[in-house]
């Protein structure tokens, strides 16, 4: 029943670079898939493909320092996708002594990660990423270190959308940084929050309830000067101003941080959470471990989600239980500090 063509297929990965040839050709086949329909097959084929060759059991856990070669370096620049490499100062800055950075490797593509993660170590949980890629901040003994904090994880290979490792990759790094750093007592995201603005503008236009309090309103028209609707949120808060304004800031911080803990606790899309890295990190057995007000000030982190970051909590001894727990029946562990924003 194999199609002849998987088995034409299966032929590249004799030949130099053709593993990586496969995979840029199933991200065309994704590209132009709408354009051309007739490629959902070849990239249904190459989907069926890649599930067997890339299972975790053949791939390679490398940490990455500065005297990695310069062609992977080069692509870690290349393919970070949450906070942007500014510079070789900047790169070499998050593969300091008190920096971490792992990647898995599949053994036919030994120098294009599949998928890295840019860790901090730190004394206590980080809220603000803005101090971890501070490239003054003056270099910590990872031995007096008591945290590890992931504030960065980049899928590298849009061919393998679709092919899940990065809950196999925490796991190992935890492992490797027990072992290794047995001082950490720690490990936590600090992680974007990419979908809530979206998710509230949805909600001011739909006109859902309940969105801001009385209070919150009170406190809001107060800073503004005039009396306040909850229609002018989305254009209060596409104004970047407003982060200057300490005022409105002060008023807006309650109610931003109460609906921040909506979106993650309850707003589902499919009976999943419907932020992408919050389904991410509940399902491999993190809890919601505390919302951070202007964590992120950069433009990218005002647009997406009103500065809000969010630290997910991998404690060792849950992380099975949390896991089992949101599979069965969509449970989300979460500490009381967070759902008692619900309370603002």
């Amino acid at each position: 029943l194999t199609p002849p063509r998987q088995r034409l297929l299966t032929q590249f990965t004799s030949l130099p670079q053709g593993v990586k040839f496969l995979v840029d050709l199933r991200a065309d086949a994704l590209r132009f898939r709408k354009e051309a329909p007739e490629l959902a097959i070849l990239e249904a084929d190459l989907e069926d493909i890649f599930v067997s060759w890339f299972d975790v059991g053949f791939l390679e856990l490398q940490r990455i320092t500065w005297n990695s070669p310069a062609a992977l370096l080069e692509k870690l620049i290349a393919y970070e996708a949450v906070h942007a490499i500014e510079s070789w100062d900047d790169l070499r800055n998050r593969l300091d002594a008190d920096r971490r950075c792992y990647a898995f490797f599949h053994p036919r593509m030994p120098l294009e990660p599949l998928i890295f993660v840019e860790v901090a170590l730190v004394k206590g949980i980080a809220g603000n990423g803005q101090p971890l890629l501070d490239q003054s901040q003056p270099v910590l003994d990872a031995k007096e270190a008591d945290s590890a904090i992931f504030y960065s994880i980049s899928n590298t290979q849009v061919g393998l959308r679709g092919i899940s490792f990065g809950n196999f990759l925490i796991k190992r790094v935890v492992d490797d940084l027990s072992r290794d750093l047995p001082n950490l007592k720690q490990f936590s995201t600090l992680s974007p929050i990419p979908g809530f603005r979206k998710w509230l503008d949805e909600a001011v236009g739909k006109g859902t309830p309940d969105l801001v309090t009385a209070d919150g309103r009170e406190a809001l028209g107060q800073a503004l000067g005039h009396r306040f609707s909850k229609g002018e949120l989305p254009g209060l808060l596409k104004d970047y101003a407003w982060v200057e304004n300490k005022p409105l800031a002060d008023a807006l911080r309650p109610v931003l941080l109460r609906l921040g803990a909506r979106y993650l606790l309850a707003v589902e899309e499919n009976g999943k959470p419907r932020d992408p890295v919050a389904r991410f990190h509940l399902s491999n057995g993190a809890s919601v471990h505390r919302l951070n007000w202007l964590g992120d000030r950069s433009r990218n982190g005002l647009k997406q989600a009103a500065g809000l970051m969010v630290n997910y909590l991998y404690r060792l001894d849950d992380i099975d239980q949390n896991h089992e727990r949101f599979v069965r029946d969509g449970t989300i562990a979460a500490a009381g500090e967070v759902g008692g924003l619900g309370d603002l």
